[in-house]
């Protein structure tokens, strides 16, 4: 199981302690950090479309109406720490942050 996220985010940090505490194998990428192939930005925009931006985050208050309305992959290629996080990969099958719907299907 892989977890994308920053290594500063409280709910990344959550999410992989209540992982490892469920007996998952979770290697952690950081995405500001280690970079996240385009690959993989593809693939997450594929299965998430626009909900893969982080609209409350203090980047996305950050940037300008114009750089907003921007292409999602060429923001996220700017600022990867526009990515909702976690984005969790068990086996292909791709979660998105860590609500009580990814806990329940996650952990039990």
């Amino acid at each position: 199981m892989q977890v994308y996220g920053l290594k500063n985010c409280d709910t990344c940090r959550k999410a992989m302690k209540s992982l490892a505490a469920a007996g998952h194998e979770v290697t952690f990428v950081d995405v500001r950090a280690d970079g996240l192939p385009e690959a993989e930005v593809q693939r997450f925009l594929t299965e998430f479309g626009d909900d893969l931006l982080n609209r409350r985050s203090t980047t996305w208050r950050g940037l300008s109406e114009e750089e907003r309305a921007g292409d999602p992959l060429t923001l996220l290629r700017a600022h990867p720490a526009l990515m909702k996080r976690p984005v969790i990969d068990q086996g292909g099958q791709l979660w998105l942050g860590w609500g009580k719907d990814v806990q329940a299907a996650l952990l039990s």
